[in-house]
């Protein structure tokens, strides 16, 4: 990734075939911490420009976008349950 895992930033994975699953890594400066999260519907969207081991930098409003499953690139929600559990 040739970047700094201790800086702070996080670190956003999506798998290549499961784009409903994403994982993010950051260092809280104590020990690294890792949030995954799954859509029920949908999946989330990806920069299709990005290459495999490039990176990204988003404004700080874009990364709750995208973990709430909205397009980051024009926001506007799509899904929304109507009960929890």
């Amino acid at each position: 990734m040739h970047q700094d895992p201790f800086t702070g930033h996080l670190f956003v994975f999506r798998g290549r075939t499961r784009a409903n699953l994403i994982k993010i890594i950051y260092w809280d400066g104590t020990g690294f911490r890792l949030f995954t999260k799954r859509l029920e519907h949908g999946v989330f969207l990806w920069p299709p420009s990005i290459a495999p081991g490039e990176t990204l930098s988003l404004t700080s409003a874009q990364p709750s976008l995208l973990i709430e499953g909205v397009d980051w690139r024009a926001p506007e929600q799509r899904w929304r349950p109507v009960i929890a559990g």
